[in-house]
């Protein structure tokens, strides 16, 4: 009896393959490319992708979408480097501090979009200035003594740490990938997430509370860009100025490479999650190949395109 896979599985499926398909010609255009420290490095990397991502995929379930990523981001960053000032007695009080900024952005880009329908875009997007204003002038554009403080030792060991031979930090996504998938597809919750983004008032009809889950959503992805920004000062040592500037797009594309549908109602974080490292491996793939950032920035968007043209006829068939 022949397994019959639904659209979306066959999508995930998709995603997946082209991730192991770019390993494989890797291996052919560098030596080494496919060697395990090499592997590991590109899903290290591909990792703060995938939590961008994962908050970037409950907005767009819905129908919304969050370009308030950079300087969330960012602002993340430095807000853990300037509350813990590097000392391990101080990092749990700024990691808590940093995922509450986060989630509280999020928060307000929802509660605006919700209750003043505001389009996401609009306010996300004026959001991400707001947060860029706030913290370029609170850090004196990163001149103030505290902005030079580096990541408490026990957040960099969370990045850099290795257990069973795996960095923590991927065992720390590997967690992600699994609640979400698991509260996205298992939970009512979840169900709630795809009824809004097929269709919002049958949602509502149907006992669906939608302004307050559309507003968790929001706060979700706000949470996640402010974690990302957590590990990505363990991986660096220090926060810097435009260092949440590249998530913006890869948190977007690898949702869509994932397949998940940008018009929301459709696709799984398990999607998203190899989008990110199909992404991922496709940089590292064309560096490889020392393609000039010009040509990567075209890939990317005929990549884009190209699925997106994709998925929507699928839609219209």
């Amino acid at each position: 009896m022949l397994f019959r896979f639904s659209p979306d599985s066959l999508r995930i499926l998709a995603a997946y393959a082209a991730a192991v398909a770019l390993f494989v010609i890797g291996a052919f255009v560098h030596p080494g490319f496919a060697s395990f420290p090499s592997v590991t490095a590109i899903l290290l990397v591909a990792s703060f992708v995938g939590l961008v991502a994962a908050g970037q995929c409950f907005v767009i379930l819905i129908g919304g979408i969050d370009l308030s990523v950079p300087w969330v981001l960012n602002a993340a960053a430095i807000l853990l480097a300037t509350s813990s000032l590097g000392q391990n007695s101080r990092a749990l009080y700024a990691i808590a501090l940093t995922l509450g900024m986060g989630a509280l952005v999020g928060l307000a880009n929802g509660i605006v979009i919700v209750w003043f329908a505001v389009p996401a875009v609009v306010m996300t997007l004026a959001m991400n200035g707001i947060v860029e204003g706030l913290a370029l002038g609170l850090s004196g554009g990163m001149t103030c003594s505290a902005c030079a403080s580096y990541a408490p030792p026990v957040v960099a060991a969370a990045v850099h740490g290795v257990f069973l031979g795996v960095p923590a930090a991927l065992w720390l996504w590997l967690v992600v990938i699994v609640v979400v998938s698991f509260v996205l597809s298992f939970t009512r919750f979840g169900r709630a997430t795809y009824a809004i983004g097929n269709n919002p008032r049958a949602a509502f009809l149907a006992g669906v509370n939608v302004n307050l889950t559309t507003i968790f959503l929001y706060a979700l992805s706000g949470l996640f860009s402010a974690l990302a920004g957590i590990l990505l000062v363990g991986f660096g040592g220090q926060a810097s100025l435009g260092m949440g500037d590249p998530y913006l797009f890869q948190s977007i594309a690898a949702v869509v490479i994932g397949g998940v549908s940008i018009l929301g109602g459709r696709g799984n974080y398990l999607g998203a999650a190899a989008g990110a490292v199909s992404l991922t491996a496709l940089v590292s793939v064309l560096l490889a190949l020392n393609m000039p950032e010009y040509g990567r920035s075209i890939i990317y968007g005929v990549v884009i395109l190209a699925l997106l043209l994709l998925y929507g006829r699928e839609q219209r068939e």
